[in-house]
Formats: C-alpha cells, structure tokens, sequence
C-alpha cells in the first residue's frame, strides 16, 4: 500500500465521483454517471460487505441519488446517525489520508409487517399471477389455474386488492366452474383447493400485511432533502427473510414497479435510484425460465429509467450468468477456498475481472483482510479497468443498528409519516361477490354473460387463450392498473393498441404477446 498520508488532497468530494477506497496507485472512485451500469459486492460472511455497501449508499446519498437497501443484520439503519468515531473507523481514515468528519444521512424506514418502518403494500392485481405463482409455489397446472382467476376477474370487474379477494374470486371460478370451462379450460376443484392451502400458509408467515391498500407508490424512494441529499430508504428485512420466498419475490416486484413507472430518460449525470439486493441468491432459488427471463431483461433495461442495480451476495457463483454480465461495477471481498465448490467460486471471481499484471487475482482474493476488496469499475468510457486491490474507505455515519427510540423519532419526523400507517379497505371482489351471492348486486353479470362479452377477445386471435400477465382492477377497482414483471418489460409493443383499445382488450392483448414471447404453452 502506498502512503497514503503524503496525499493531502481529499478525494471524497471529486464531482461526479463516488470514494470506493484506496490502492497502490491511488484513490479509487465509482463513476457517478455509470452508476446507472449496475454492480456486484461480494465475499464471505465477516469480510466487509455491509460496509462496502454502506460506503456507497453515502456517496449516492451525498450526490442527491435516492438509495434504497434491504437491511438483512439491522446495520444499516445506522446511517441516519452521526458516526461515533470509533478508534477502528478514525486509524482506517488516517492510514487512508483522508479526514474523518462524522455525518449523518436522510433516512426513510420501511417494514412490509409495519414494525420497524412504515408499511409497504401491493395489491394483488398489481403484483400479477407471474409474481404470485412463484410466491406460492405453484406448478403448470395450479399457476394455469391462476391465470384465469385473474382474467375473469378482469371481465367481471372485480377489483382483486388483498388475499380475501383473491380467495373469494377463486371460490367463484370453482363454484361456476361447470359454466366457465367451454371458454377457459377445465377448473378443478382440488386444483383450486391446493392453491387456497398455499395462500394459508403465506397468510400465517404474514403477507396478510403486504397486500392491501394505500399501495406504495414509488416515487416516496425518490426523494432528497433540503440540502439536496438523497434519502437512503432502508427495508428492515430481518424477519422477512425468515419467508425468504416473500422477500425474493418483493424485491422483484418493487424492480418491476420502478421500470414500469419511470420514464425512459437515457444516460443522467447520476442515477434517480441506486438499489442495492442483499442476499441476492434468493431472487434466483428455484427461480422458472420465464421468470429467470423477465429478471434479465429488467435488470438490462431499468438503466435506461435511471435505476441503477446492485447485488449483494456471498458467492459470485450466487448470480447466473446471464444476469452477471450486466453488471459493470464490481466489489470483490475475500472468499475462502476450503471445499471444491468454493474454489471454483474463487476461480471464477478472478476469471470475471481485467487482470492486473502485478498479482495473481486468484490467489489474492484468498488473502484479502477485513476492509480490503479487488475493484474494477466503469471508467468515463464505459471499459472496465483493470482491478485494483483496495482498502475500502470507512463509512462517516453510524457502523450498526439504531436504538428502538432513535428508530422511533425517525419515523416521527419521516416525510411519509401517516401516508401509509392506516389500512384501507374499500369495496373489491370479496364485497362484491358476496353482494351478488345475496342477490344486492344490481347489473351483476353471470359468468355465462362474461363469456358472450368475451366474444371480442377471441376475434383477436385464440392466442389469448392463455393469460400470463396481471390481472387488472377491473371496472370498479378505481386505481389505474400495473402491470407484473413479464408485462412491464413489453409495454411498449401494446402502447398504441392500449390507446386506441378498450382496457379489458388492451390488457389481453399485452398478456398473450408476452405469453407468446416467453414460451408459455
């Protein structure tokens, strides 16, 4: 290492230059404007990673880009404290050169179960049955079923906001199944009994308290502070990840909301939004092809609404391929090689950077301490430069978690406090089918009448004939519908037949030319 104490400049204010660390030949800086090109931290349990993440969350913030992180130990919710200078962070800064001024940073907390931060919520419509089948878990035939759930629900104008709706309607399907078959496709009834035992069981791990209104909208995650800092919205997710299908699949939909809702801006001085996925391997598990598909293809296209993307994992071999590829900014802690799955790991690693003449990087990423890190970034070019062993610069706010009552008056005096706080249940498909059960319902249509309004749809072509997208909020849903993650990636194939169509035709048109493109039988 370089002594870097005869450097007196102070590299941690260059415009357009976020402060990784430290190498042999100088400081090395994260390109604020290729922000947007994704990126990668990895490395074993204790080697530093949270760190890394919490240094760069503070160098967006600082450059007025929003952060969002899920925050899996509960350390990040420090940065909305001033550093307390701990011997350990004060020596790194001066071995470094740099001055430590301790900082604090905006803060929003977030919570799906509303404990540790405000509520987040998504209505079932807007979280689609691509997402939803892969929540629960659900085969071919079930995630068929699915599917027609809630495209009957479109028709029927039956708003599917929470897991009560969803249940209701799928009892409704099962009820006129007889009537609905000639039209959709054969409905079974245990078919439709398997997928109410799954919604039980993700009710009781707590999604009761996901789905539901006011829906997040997500421009709250684009937010600055008076002096023009970017809020770092953190997502307490030390309980989601007990439901680690939950919180995968979360994280997808909040992707999907972003490239969905974002306008195309192209290349920015610097991102709107950096999001940083810890425990990124979860999002891949067991993850299907059309959605493996759908995934690739946001990460590769939400650059372009100024999102950039930034996976946290242990072990490089945690993120496919084809995902990898997209990832142009890279933070590589140690990894230890002590059984053949990890060398391989370690080998792949080394095999993934622009060497550098003066060291094996293989054999380095063995022996790299706690804090140091092989980095290659994005230089003004878009090439990735040739990696550099690196001591990671220290955060300035709070290294560990807040006390209950910081967290508490945090919250207190969130820009958002009471926006999301109280539940809302308004009239969907549960009242609904309940009213015309009871005969209240005045203009009810039977499923018989759905059919014949179907006619249309089929006219279109019989491709249609399998749903993939989300269900909408039909006629009486109000909000105006979002799309799921196999949608949002092709609206703009559809956008004139949405204009020019009715809402019903336009959405069935969409769902069958994804479900064409992704291979959907």
């Amino acid at each position: 290492m370089a002594d870097a104490k005869a450097d007196k400049t102070q590299p941690d204010n260059v415009p357009g230059k976020i402060l990784i660390g430290r190498c042999e030949t100088g400081w090395v800086h994260l390109n604020l404007p290729l922000g947007n090109r994704h990126g990668l931290v990895t490395g074993a349990t204790g080697t530093g990673k949270t760190v890394t993440l919490q240094k760069l969350a503070e160098g967006f913030s600082n450059a007025g880009t929003a952060v969002f992180a899920a925050d899996v130990k509960g350390d990040l919710s420090g940065m909305s404290q001033t550093g307390d200078g701990k011997p350990p962070v004060v020596k790194r800064a001066q071995d470094l050169g740099l001055a430590y001024n301790a900082d604090k940073f905006p803060t929003v907390y977030w919570d799906v179960f509303g404990e540790q931060g405000h509520p987040i919520r998504a209505t079932i419509s807007e979280m689609g049955p691509l997402l939803l089948a892969r929540l629960l878990e659900l085969n071919d035939t079930q995630e068929g079923v699915l599917n027609i759930v809630f495209r009957i629900a479109d028709e029927q104008g039956l708003a599917l906001l929470d897991l009560k709706d969803l249940r209701a309607t799928l009892q409704f399907v099962a009820d006129n199944a007889g009537e609905l078959t000639t039209k959709y496709g054969n409905v079974a009834a245990a078919t439709v009994g398997a997928i109410q035992r799954r919604l039980l069981v993700l009710e009781q791990q707590g999604a009761d308290k996901f789905f539901g209104e006011p829906a997040l909208d997500i421009k709250d995650f684009l937010r600055t502070d008076r002096t023009g800092c970017g809020v770092v919205n953190i997502l307490a997710a030390d309980k989601l990840l007990r439901s680690p299908r939950l919180y995968a699949t979360f994280l997808l939909w909040m992707l999907s909301e972003l490239f969905n809702e974002l306008p195309e801006v192209g290349d920015l001085p610097q991102p709107k939004l950096v999001f940083f996925f810890d425990e990124a391997h979860l999002l891949f598990d067991s993850a299907p092809p059309a959605l493996m598909t759908a995934i690739e293809q946001v990460v590769r296209l939400i650059r372009s609404k100024g999102v950039g993307v930034y996976f946290v994992t242990q072990n490089p071999l945690d993120v496919p391929d084809i995902v990898l590829a997209q990832l142009g900014n890279r933070v590589q802690h140690a990894l230890r090689a002590f059984t053949p799955r990890d060398q391989k790991a370690v080998r792949a690693a080394a095999e993934t950077f622009r060497q550098n003449p003066k060291f094996d990087t293989e054999e380095v990423i063995s022996q790299l301490g706690v804090g140091e890190a092989l980095v290659s970034v994005l230089d003004e070019k878009g090439t990735p430069t040739i990696v550099e062993r690196t001591l990671v610069a220290p955060p300035t706010s709070r290294i560990g978690p807040v006390s209950a009552q910081e967290r508490s008056a945090i919250m207190a005096a969130s820009p958002i406090a009471g926006k999301y706080d109280t539940p809302l249940d308004r009239e969907s498909a549960f009242e609904l089918l309940q009213k015309r059960a009871e005969g209240k319902l005045e203009g009810a249509e039977t499923p018989q009448q759905a059919g014949a309004d179907g006619g249309v749809l089929s006219t279109i072509g019989g491709m249609i004939e399998n749903v993939l997208g989300g269900g909408g909020n039909g006629k009486n849903g109000g909000k105006r519908q979002r799309m799921s993650t196999g949608e949002m990636v092709l609206r703009s194939a559809v956008q004139s037949a949405a204009r020019s169509a009715g809402t019903q035709l336009s959405r069935a048109i969409l769902r069958n030319v994804l479900g064409g493109l992704m291979g959907r039988k």
